[in-house]
């Protein structure tokens, strides 16, 4: 490993202030907030006068998904979310799944968000734009259906661009920019809902009667379970927190699931509520589903409020977009640690931002954007399925928590019966989503959501087993060009180092020393899941005390059990702890992140965080 690189893995982060309660609800709850813009239409369009009904079953869920996030992140405090969830309770094949689903989501948030967010700005100077437009499809001679909305199409990647600078920034300046939009987004639909409710007060409740008599098309269950199933994009975003948790202070993580629950379970059922107070049912499904609620702002209160919904629209989904870089950042930073992506994203700026990260979601982002001539309702599927999955493994992750390491200490725990409630809520949504009839034309939501998910779980499975995959390549290249053998003996070496340079990384395993069963289960995890071929065992020993008998057979069995794994049995004397393990890894030159320890007990004085990074085996 040369020295650059060195320098570029064990370089030891600036401390960074860290977000306080308002600034992390503020980053998180823009994404979940947001879904008020939509959400209301499509439960309306799916489950009529019964979608009020709906998305108050799905607050009912998200409360059971407060405890559950509570307990995993209250227990594994690292950035990651459902992969970090699944990372420390089953393999890193398993976890690199949920990652999958959540990057998926992120990159369809942040495109839809980024998009949708100027179709409503167009909206306020739609007379000025059409000109412009026409133009420019005359000047490439495109007509018809074919036509493309190139000032949408700029304007959305103008916006993907200016977040991407935002978040290079730092975090901590982003949160300022996210803060002003949350308030102002709160304040909008505060005075929306007081503007439509005293609508309906002075011209009665005859729309929601007629309504209300109105039976759904295709019966009642089948209108709830579609409603529910469109209802849970309402919670979108709630994940968001957990991906940078690392970034807020102590305490205030649970506190932001609770301001978002809040957020949501009035501003979501509420308006759907008023929707079907003011407007026919099959107004909103012919009509306004994309305009709906600055159709009630200026059913109740005049132009002048639908421009302030469409403003705050904007900036809301713009907030969005914030959301999916910062989260996606913690993802992939994640990521990299545990060598599944290149080390490449670990470089930093001195505002403490993966500038290299942001760059490359942005580049993704735009190709999208780009591929898809501006026409991003297709990403909707991969949006729907790639949420849904990770809420549902998120769940899974908890239940796994709850057996394996049942004695890691938690703030809370979420019980049983809620866990296995909200996995199969968010089960019945997802089947609701893939069985769900697509509008005329359109592509069904499982099929686009297959076309971006195989490409990405590819490239992870690649990134996951290269080191088999090169010596494959290394034995067809050796078979197939024989004739000129010494071009690719030269091709042989170089791939051999990279090789050797993926396996020379050292790991360690702290142990107590006391069951051999342990320290096999580690080994074999660590031969199962890591590309490596040194491991250190270090006991640390109390002044005076020697080391056990015993201990040293089982390095000795171990050693003869795994040839193909160096051991080296390292006592030390000192105390066990963050100090410790700090000083370790400098001597060593071996990253904390590559350091494991068994479960600790209830009586073990540090909390996970504390140890700066040290993972889990057993």
């Amino acid at each position: 490993m040369s020295k650059d690189k060195s320098k570029e893995i064990f370089s030891v982060p600036i401390r960074h202030k860290k977000l306080n309660e308002l600034e992390a609800t503020a980053i998180s709850g823009n994404d979940i907030s947001s879904s008020v813009l939509y959400v209301s239409a499509l439960a309306i369009a799916f489950a009529g006068k019964y979608a009020w009904i709906t998305l108050l079953i799905v607050v009912f869920v998200l409360y059971l998904f407060r405890k559950i996030y509570g307990e995993v992140v209250g227990a594994l405090p690292l950035n990651g979310g459902a992969y970090n969830a699944l990372l420390n309770t089953t393999s890193k094949k398993m976890a690199s799944w949920a990652a999958t689903f959540t990057l998926l989501s992120y990159m369809a948030t942040a495109v839809i968000s980024a998009n949708e967010a100027v179709h409503y700005l167009v909206t306020i100077f739609e007379r000025k734009i059409e000109p412009v437009n026409h133009y420019l499809n005359q000047l490439l001679g495109i007509s018809g259906s074919h036509e493309i909305n190139f000032v949408v199409l700029a304007g959305t990647s103008l916006l993907l661009a200016a977040f991407a600078g935002l978040a290079i920034m730092g975090i901590k300046e982003s949160s300022k920019v996210a803060i002003g939009i949350f308030i102002f987004h709160l304040t909008t639909m505060l005075v929306l809902i007081l503007s439509v409710t005293v609508y309906v007060f002075r011209h009665g409740w005859d729309i929601f009667l007629e309504n209300w008599h109105t039976e759904p098309e295709n019966g009642v269950w089948m209108a709830i379970f579609f409603g529910f199933a469109a209802s849970m994009l309402g919670i979108s975003g709630f994940e968001s927190s957990a991906n940078f948790v690392e970034e807020q202070e102590r305490g205030v993580f649970p506190k932001t699931l609770r301001n978002m629950w809040i957020v949501v379970s009035i501003l979501n059922p509420t308006m759907a509520f008023l929707a079907l107070s003011v407007l026919h049912i099959n107004e909103v499904k012919e009509y306004y589903r994309e305009t709906l609620l600055s159709t009630m702002a200026n059913l109740s209160a005049g132009e002048w409020l639908a421009v302030i919904v469409s403003v705050d629209a904007f900036l809301v989904l713009s907030g969005a977009v914030l959301t999916s870089y910062i989260g996606v950042t913690g993802l992939l930073e994640r990521m990299t640690l545990d060598r599944i992506m290149p080390n490449y994203f670990l470089k930093k700026n001195k505002r403490n931002a993966s500038y290299r990260i942001i760059i490359f979601f942005l580049l993704l982002n735009l190709s999208i954007l780009w591929l898809t001539r501006g026409n991003v309702k297709t990403l909707a599927g991969v949006y729907t399925i790639s949420f849904l999955s990770v809420m549902f493994l998120f769940a899974l992750g908890n239940i796994l928590l709850k057996i394996k390491r049942k004695h890691l200490p938690a703030p809370e725990r979420a019980p049983w019966l809620g866990v296995f409630v909200a996995m199969t809520a968010v089960m019945v949504a997802l089947i609701g989503n893939i069985v769900m009839p697509a509008e005329d034309g359109a592509m069904p939501n499982w099929k686009v959501f297959m076309i971006y998910f195989i490409p990405a779980i590819i490239f992870i499975i690649i990134m996951l087993n290269r080191t088999l995959l090169l010596k494959l390549t290394l034995s067809l290249l050796q078979t197939i060009f024989e004739p000129i053998r010494r071009f690719f003996i030269r091709m042989h070496r170089n791939i051999e180092r990279l090789i050797d340079e993926i396996n020379s990384q050292e790991f360690v395993f702290f142990t107590k020393g006391k069951s051999i069963a342990n320290l096999n289960k580690a080994m074999l995890y660590i031969r199962d899941n890591e590309h490596t071929k040194k491991v250190k065992i270090v006991k640390v020993l109390k002044p005076g005390e020697k080391v056990p008998e015993k201990l040293l057979e089982y390095i000795q069995f171990l050693d003869e059990e795994y040839p193909e794994i160096k051991i080296e049995f390292v006592p030390v004397e000192g105390e066990f702890g963050p100090k410790l393990i700090h000083e370790l890894s400098e001597k060593w030159k071996i990253p904390i992140n590559f350091m494991f320890i068994g479960s600790p007990d209830e009586k073990f004085p540090y909390r996970l965080e504390e140890l700066g990074g040290v993972r889990l085996i057993m």
